[in-house]
């Protein structure tokens, strides 16, 4: 197969930051960008986020949502690493639950993890990328950017926030030759509902209703990922890339 699929170093003297980094998509991502050999703060509130720790991956445990975070993430790149040259703002969380049902702080919360949380790490990288002229941001989506259904009101705002502040960042920083892009994902065995109490057998389950017939593995959104991070994109600006099994485009039925 062709070297496309796996570029052996494509990221060597590159500089990461990755939320939402201890599990699921986060992880994954951590994993291929430093397989292919870049250096990584793997942010998390959670200290589980502890055991990525190695050569050239550190951990730095954190609130999305607090600006604490995002520049204290930022300084520790430059610390340790460099001048971060790719942010992937993959935390998220999702709270199923109708409209009628849900509190004002569920509301607030899952607004703030999902779309002000990139906000705030996508401001204070583009306060170091702009001088130097470069870097990548990369939003992790969902199709919920387009598409909802019952229970995912506060997720669904959420995302649809997420691709058009994508949008919106992407004409800020083309000028200064930042690229910022995302990927909208379907449904993935990660644990991102577990604050609702279903289980990762339940979101195969889902998966199953796409036109794919499954759920994804993180390691394939990961991919998306990369490739968006990387030169491969270069004439990808404000792209919300669907990497959703079909979700988007199937006629429910």
């Amino acid at each position: 197969m062709s070297s496309i699929n796996k570029p052996v170093g494509e990221f060597e003297e590159k500089v990461a930051i990755v939320t939402g980094a201890a599990s699921g998509i986060g992880k994954a991502t951590v994993e291929l960008l430093h397989e292919r050999g870049a250096r990584i703060v793997a942010v998390s509130r959670g200290a589980n986020v502890e055991t990525l720790a190695a050569p050239g991956i550190v951990p730095f445990v954190g609130d999305v949502t607090e600006e604490a975070t995002s520049k204290g993430a930022i300084a520790t790149a430059i610390r340790e690493f460099g001048k971060p040259d790719i942010v992937v703002n993959n935390a998220g969380i999702i709270i199923n639950k109708r409209v009628i049902d849900m509190t004002l702080d569920e509301w607030n919360n899952v607004l703030a993890v999902n779309a002000t949380g990139a906000f705030l790490f996508s401001r204070e990288a583009m306060k170091v990328m702009t001088p130097a002229k470069s870097g990548a941001i990369v939003n992790v989506g969902s199709y919920a950017c387009f598409q909802a259904f019952p229970t995912i009101a506060a997720y669904a705002a959420s995302k649809g926030a997420l691709a058009q502040l994508t949008r919106a960042l992407s004409l800020e920083a083309i000028g200064h030759g930042i690229r910022v892009n995302a990927v909208g994902s379907g449904d993935v065995a990660t644990n991102i509902l577990s604050a609702s109490g279903d289980s990762e057998e339940a979101l195969r389950q889902h998966g199953e209703k796409s036109p794919i017939r499954r759920a994804a593995e993180p390691r394939e959104m990961a991919e998306v990922i990369a490739f968006l991070a990387s030169p491969r994109a270069s004439y990808m600006v404000g792209a919300v890339v669907m990497a959703d099994g079909g979700m988007s485009v199937a006629v429910p039925g």
